[in-house]
């Protein structure tokens, strides 16, 4: 479908962040003659006046900044063969950088300040707007060196900072991917359809799929070793010569995260593997398999259990799902959906997937490519998750303190997609539905709560490995993982060999200690939804969570939320949760 065919409410609005193409050329060149002046207060920011009038001449750039590229990689996303919105998006790409180099000094300026001072600046009211801002640069101070070997650290990390860049290269260029049989003939395997394989219900093609991928890898595995010993390596020359005791503190620093958050959660998954091998044994059973391989946990257990609705009908079910969360949230649902917040139908040119975003001024946006499927209805809750976040946090603060870290940024889609599915597995009176819900919700956790877990605990098995004195091989990683493989998943399982060098195909692992930030904001989410459906009061709590933004460190925030993350409690929490969802899945089989 073309999109001038797609009714427009069905489409976003985005004149409401620029009115026509020719005002956005006006606004490229507003922002442009901003570059000298951010230019001319480098070096005078040890006056309190100059360095105010820098910190608000820089928020008011980036504000504009915002609207621009918005407004330009939105058109480009709506229709990605109009040439007009390319170049737009070209050129604001290239207003941010130059803008960004002209602002580089500030950072780095502002730390150099002594601590007398920038603490003076920081109980200053005139500077509230950016206080926190200024109290994570005093921070970092400790772990800041002296020019001269910061300097030096620049200079290596241009030599040692590609490893990420090498392995995007092998796993997209170099993968010497097989051609598999298919129903349809031979196809030639891609990380693409390789997901989509193992979710056939032709377990032989899945089996194929996984072999044939496997087997690439195990063809290079000898210098994506190498490549991965280099990062972990990497990760721990930094972390030692800054002073840290270890690349997971700084890790972990830059988010102001304590490190007993990161170990609770490995011990408390740890301590529950019991119930992941249940549902193992459970998913083994419904499939009627003797045997069960790595490769058919992505096979869905209940088939044809869609509940195909309408755009209209899937948006009504979301608003009665969400309805613990009161009517001023479900007024700003109504508000997103009948006020061109959303783009909904897919089009020809049409970005794929799903996402939400914005500018600061201007109500959040959502992209949607609406099927009727089950998926797509927790798509726009989730996405709207993302949305409201992003409005709470916006209507609360200015831009300094409105943007949330990454830490947190998953939370509120995730409450979204909880609250909608006990209200579905509550009220739904088709069994098979109702099975099938209830093995989604198993399986988001079997995905992220678990298995992103696991992808931790080995994260830092290797950065100790390397930090001991023990050599990255081959032999040694792999082994690491088929253990931690085994430990997770238990005996109702068959190990294929192969798996032990999954750990070879995760691009996450060259951003280090990462992947955690995804179990700990689901088992945040479950803690927020079950604390608002035992007490509804705890619904303003919530939304002080919504609106806290980037104001304070995230693991602060949602610790007003009610969930301390270095504590036991959130996860005993969410695996109650797990194990009460797998009983009554038993019952349904």
């Amino acid at each position: 479908m073309k999109r001038n065919e797609i009714a427009d409410k069905y489409k976003w609005r985005l004149e409401d962040i620029v009115s026509t193409d020719e005002e956005w050329e006006k606004l490229y060149n507003e922002i442009a003659s901003y570059e000298s002046q951010l230019k001319s207060y480098e070096g005078k920011l040890g006056d309190k006046k100059m360095l105010k009038e820098c910190l608000e001449c820089n928020e008011k750039v980036d504000t504009l900044i915002g609207r621009m590229y918005c407004y330009a990689r939105m058109r480009r996303d709506q229709d990605g063969s109009v040439q007009k919105y390319i170049a737009f998006t070209d050129k604001a790409m290239g207003l941010m950088i130059r803008l960004s180099t002209a602002t580089s000094y500030m950072n780095s300026e502002i730390s150099s300040l002594s601590e007398e001072y920038l603490s003076d600046v920081i109980s200053d009211k005139d500077f509230e707007p950016f206080d926190f801002m200024l109290k994570e640069i005093v921070r970092a101070k400790k772990y800041i060196l002296s020019d001269k070997e910061e300097k030096l650290l620049s200079m290596a990390s241009q030599a040692t900072g590609n490893y990420s860049e090498i392995f995007t290269t092998i796993n997209n260029v170099e993968l010497p991917m097989p051609t598999i049989k298919t129903p349809d003939g031979d196809v030639k395997l891609t990380h693409g359809n390789y997901g989509l394989f193992l979710q056939s219900s032709d377990k032989s093609l899945r089996e194929s799929a996984f072999q044939g991928m496997y087997g690439a890898y195990k063809k290079l595995i000898n210098t994506i070793c190498n490549t991965y010993a280099g990062s972990v390596k990497k990760d721990n020359f930094y972390a030692r010569a800054r002073g840290y005791e270890d690349c997971l503190q700084q890790s972990l620093f830059g988010d102001n995260v304590p490190k007993d958050v990161y170990n609770q959660l490995i011990n408390a998954v740890d301590e529950n593997t019991s119930v992941m091998h249940k549902y193992m044994e459970l998913r083994k059973k419904a499939l009627g398999y003797k045997e069960m391989h790595m490769y058919d946990l992505s096979v869905a257990i209940f088939e044809n259990a869609d509940l195909k609705l309408s755009y209209e009908d899937a948006y009504e079910l979301v608003i009665k799902g969400l309805k613990p969360l009161g009517e001023e949230y479900a007024s700003l649902l109504r508000e997103a959906r009948d006020h061109g917040w959303i783009d909904v139908m897919e089009n020809e040119g049409k970005r794929s997937g799903a996402y939400s975003w914005g500018c600061y001024g201007v109500h959040p946006y959502v992209l949607l490519n609406y099927s009727q499927t089950t998926h797509d209805v927790f798509t726009i809750a989730h996405e709207l998750g993302h949305a409201m976040h992003t409005y709470y946090s916006n209507k609360t603060w200015g831009l300094n303190k409105s943007q949330y870290q990454i830490f947190v940024a998953e939370v509120a889609s995730t409450v979204n997609e909880v609250f909608l599915l006990k209200h579905l597995i509550s009220t739904v009176e088709d069994k098979l539905l109702k099975k099938y819900l209830l093995s989604y919700y198993i399986d988001m956790f079997r995905t992220t709560l678990f298995r992103q877990t696991m992808f931790a605990e080995f994260e830092k098995i290797a950065h100790d490995m390397e930090l001991n004195g023990k050599p990255l091989t081959v032999d040694s990683l792999s082994e690491e993982y088929y253990a931690l493989n085994k430990k997770y998943y238990g005996d109702a399982v068959t190990h294929d060999d192969d798996i032990r060098y999954e750990w070879a195909r995760i691009p996450h692992f060259y951003n280090s200690f990462y992947v955690y930030k995804y179990a700990t904001g689901i088992t945040s989410a479950i803690n927020i939804v079950n604390s608002i459906l035992a007490d509804p009061k705890n619904v303003e709590r919530y939304k002080k969570f919504l609106c806290a933004g980037g104001s304070d460190s995230p693991y602060n925030i949602l610790k007003n939320a009610g969930v301390d993350l270095a504590t036991k409690h959130p996860y005993e929490v969410a695996m109650k949760e797990f194990n009460d969802t797998l009983k009554l899945l038993e019952k349904e089989i």
